[in-house]
């Protein structure tokens, strides 16, 4: 129970760090090209950045390829609820394009944070406490 609440809290710290980059990302972007277009090149560099917070911070796992590769995989259901919410909060409910990406991403924050934790951890040893109680997480000869 205290790992995975170590886990939530640190999700959360490493949401928001991604969800200022993505927002960052997206407002440079924004002036330059449509704002769906920004969108999602937003997200997508972002979603390098998310990968590799999560792996070494969040669930402390070694990044792997094949943990790269499925990833954005796991976060097609995240790009589907933000995405729908984005048009549905621009398009019917008139949010300024430059909010309503934020406000669809608290959306899938739950999505995510489940989704992540299935791929990242998915055939990992659970970390084990090492000589003076610290976290060793679990080796892996294909780190990305």
């Amino acid at each position: 129970m205290k790992d995975q609440l170590g886990q939530i809290l640190r999700f959360a710290l490493v949401g928001g760090v991604n969800t200022a980059t993505f927002f960052g990302i997206y407002l440079l972007l924004h002036p330059w090209m449509p704002y769906f277009l920004a969108y999602t090149l937003a997200f997508l560099l972002s979603m390098v950045g998310s990968f590799f917070m999560n792996t070494y911070f969040t669930y402390r796992t070694r990044p792997t390829w094949k943990k790269f590769l499925l990833f954005p995989l796991t976060n097609v259901t995240n790009y589907v609820i933000q995405s729908v919410g984005l048009y549905a909060l621009v398009t019917w409910a008139g949010l300024d394009t430059r909010i309503a990406p934020l406000v669809a991403a608290v959306v899938a924050i739950p999505f995510t944070f489940l989704l992540s934790r299935r791929i990242l951890t998915r055939g990992a040893a659970r970390p084990a406490a090492g000589p003076g109680g610290t976290e060793q997480a679990a080796r892996s000869s294909s780190t990305v």
